[in-house]
């Protein structure tokens, strides 16, 4: 994995702590041995239109899409539940929907999933907040994780189970077959087209064969399997790269640690230093979606492969000896975590980063200047007031040289800046209902995605609800 250089300017734009990986851990030593598998015939478990890997975000938001233009889709998932890490990863802090100005600009799917959201599963200031630069108010809500730079957005904190069933009755409702405890285990590609996936399960190793298939694995290992280029470059001062297991602790009184945080800055100060000299890797806690529950996001661990089975094993270790840890120091010199206990580990790795498609086309830096791209799918809000909102295209789903396959979610193809934005749980909404729509028109016209009509494709996001730029040119801005 390169390390990129320092951006233009010397100046990163998206700066967190992030704890480096022990220089000393042991790695295994490759064998430099193989094991041959002998050839054997795969059982066919379903055709489908489009078929769908990854059950997190992106994919949820792609197979509703898809089954909702009339695909016959079947998703996979890994796990017994929906979500990714927003539910399994407890990524229950949703990044920003509304831009800087407060309008709401990640619409479509997302909206939709957020409002179907039963009361008190979801906490966040309301829409008249949005845009807010009130100091107290935006003081108030920063605490909440809901204002930044002095500015209340649209940030919203959930239940992950309320997650997890709003998930699973969309796609079910849109008509979408789910197949839990099933690993997308490798591509199956043909005359440079992917058509399909290999899977394992506990009826071992079977086949779907599909008319496009969708990569929402976040970490894009079926499009790495099947030789399109991808990027992996990382910005080693960015948290974009980092990995850890989140955790919850239950019985505390978040408005009281709070209030101590606000009220007695020098205390909180020195508690944080104390648990530094003692563990090192020591973070804060952030609110959820309950006053009595607290929400550990950390901390990051850098130096990590996302996709070596002996690094994601160490974080693991490593994050839940943290969760230990963290557990005793708090009701030990926290205010509110007296009668703490350990509540839930993520029943996920909490990976930001690991490949990142080679597409038609990519978000880079240069594209933080308002500019609108003709095949836009989507709006993102930007890193900061001082940049417009980022104009998301279709070319960022679609591999340079592979057919067959789209890749929305945190693996599209961006440049690591970007990346740090792009990979975040709305983008990913954002960016799975685009693909969902553009694999539909791809089986129903009989063409490969990347030559699917741009306007088609457009037209189909509005009537899904999506936001963009502006109106299509037969409307007026009125």
């Amino acid at each position: 994995m390169a390390i990129q250089p320092e951006p233009e300017g010397g100046r990163l734009l998206f700066r967190s702590e992030t704890f480096a990986a022990d220089p000393k851990r042991e790695r295994r030593t490759p064998t430099g041995e193989v094991v041959t598998e002998a050839a054997r015939e795969i059982p066919l478990h379903a055709r489908c239109d489009v078929l769908v890997v990854g059950g997190g975000p992106s994919g949820i938001a792609a197979a509703v899409a898809a089954a909702r233009q009339g695909a016959h889709t079947i998703l996979l998932e890994r796990h017994n539940h929906l979500g990714g890490l927003s539910t399994g990863g407890l990524v229950i802090w949703i990044d920003r929907m509304s831009d800087w100005n407060g309008q709401l600009v990640i619409r479509g799917f997302a909206e939709e999933f957020l409002a179907r959201l039963p009361a008190g599963a979801r906490t966040g200031p309301a829409p008249a907040l949005w845009g807010s630069r009130d100091a107290a108010t935006a003081a108030w809500w920063s605490a909440r994780t809901s204002a930044f730079h002095g500015i209340v957005t649209h940030s919203p904190t959930c239940d992950p189970e309320a997650m997890k069933l709003v998930a699973q009755e969309m796609l079910l409702e849109s008509g979408a077959e789910i197949l839990f405890h099933a690993w997308g285990a490798a591509p199956i590609v043909t005359d440079g087209a992917v058509r399909g996936v290999f899977f394992e399960s506990k009826q071992g190793r079977r086949a779907i064969l599909a008319g496009c298939t969708v990569d929402a694995t976040g970490d894009g290992d079926l499009f790495a399997q099947a030789g399109a280029p991808y990027n992996d470059d990382i910005d080693a001062r960015d948290i974009h790269h980092c990995m850890n297991t989140s955790w919850l602790f239950g019985g505390v009184n978040m408005p009281r640690y709070q209030r101590w945080r606000a009220e007695e800055p020098e205390a909180f100060g020195a508690f944080l230093q104390h648990g530094r000299a003692r563990i090192r890797l020591f973070d804060k806690a952030f609110a959820s979606w309950r006053d009595d529950v607290a929400l550990f996001m950390g901390p990051r661990l850098s130096g990590y492969s996302a996709v070596d089975v002996e690094d994601l094993t160490a974080v693991e270790v490593q994050s839940h000896r943290l969760m230990a840890d963290h557990l005793a120091l708090y009701r030990e010199g926290a205010p509110g975590f007296e009668d703490a206990f350990l509540m839930l580990s993520a029943p996920q790795l909490g990976v930001r980063h690991a490949r990142r498609l080679r597409g038609v086309a990519a978000v880079t830096r240069a594209d933080w200047d308002g500019r609108v791209r003709a095949d836009e799918i989507g709006v993102s809000p930007s890193l900061a007031p001082k940049f417009p909102n980022i104009s998301v295209p279709y070319g960022a789903l679609v591999p340079e040289v592979l057919d067959g396959l789209l890749a929305p979610g945190r693996h599209l193809s961006c440049d690591p800046n970007s990346h740090s934005f792009l990979r975040e749980i709305p983008q990913c909404w954002l960016t799975g209902q685009a693909a969902g729509v553009g694999a539909a028109l791809a089986v129903a016209r009989g063409v490969a995605p990347r030559a699917v009509s741009i306007a088609e494709l457009q037209a189909a996001l509005r009537a899904g609800g999506a936001h963009f730029s502006a109106p299509p040119a037969h409307q007026s801005a009125a």
